[in-house]
């Protein structure tokens, strides 16, 4: 058992001008296939191996570091691509998630602006998230690469702040890079999908 890089959902040119091509070769290729190649070494001999990804990164949440750090990226990246099209964002949600997030978050904008709060405010490298926690949707942040699944959440959308998903896009211009993020590459299906599965 070990794990693996997955193929990018679209080119490397396909998210410019918001995430350009060399972004996204550095991320995928190089950052990515670290936690792959780390986390599969460290996985061996853990008592995790065999297990799915989910589990090994709650299992080794605050006892495996090592372990912990890569796996948690590796789950957290699989989705990252995935939370990203070309022509994404947009103000217009499919209908089910609208609802929730008119209900437990105080509507689109409000949520929009919550999300990139919390991306904008996350000191360090971290992620800030769209999750399910006991039934109800809620923006959280995290450093490093830890995500809802540690602290009883279900991720639905997740934003990378680490300086590598956009130092060379934005430079240090954190709160630019999550607004034409959010704004023009979020795949709105796939949370729909990630929800419906999660409720």
């Amino acid at each position: 058992m070990s794990f693996s890089l997955p193929d990018l959902p679209y080119a490397y040119d396909a998210l410019g001008p918001y995430m350009s091509a060399e972004t996204l070769e550095y991320h995928h290729d190089k950052h990515h296939q670290a936690y792959v190649t780390n986390g599969s070494k460290l996985l061996e001999g853990s008592g995790l191996e065999g297990k799915a990804l989910e589990d090994i990164v709650k299992e080794s949440y605050g006892k495996n570091q090592g372990l912990f750090n890569n796996a948690g990226q590796h789950y957290n990246h699989i989705h990252f691509w995935k939370w990203m099209k070309p022509n994404g964002g947009g103000s217009s949600l499919p209908g089910k998630l609208q609802a929730a997030v008119d209900s437990d978050l105080g509507g689109f904008d409000k949520f929009r602006s919550d999300f990139l709060a919390a991306g904008a405010g996350q000191f360090g490298s971290g992620w800030a998230w769209l999750a399910l926690k006991n039934g109800k949707l809620e923006v959280m942040k995290t450093p490093n690469g830890e995500n809802p699944l540690v602290h009883g959440g279900v991720p639905l959308l997740g934003v990378d702040v680490w300086e590598h998903s956009y130092y060379i896009d934005y430079r240090n211009a954190r709160p630019k890079y999550l607004e034409a993020w959010f704004d023009n590459l979020v795949n709105w299906e796939y949370v729909e999908e990630l929800f419906d599965a999660a409720s």
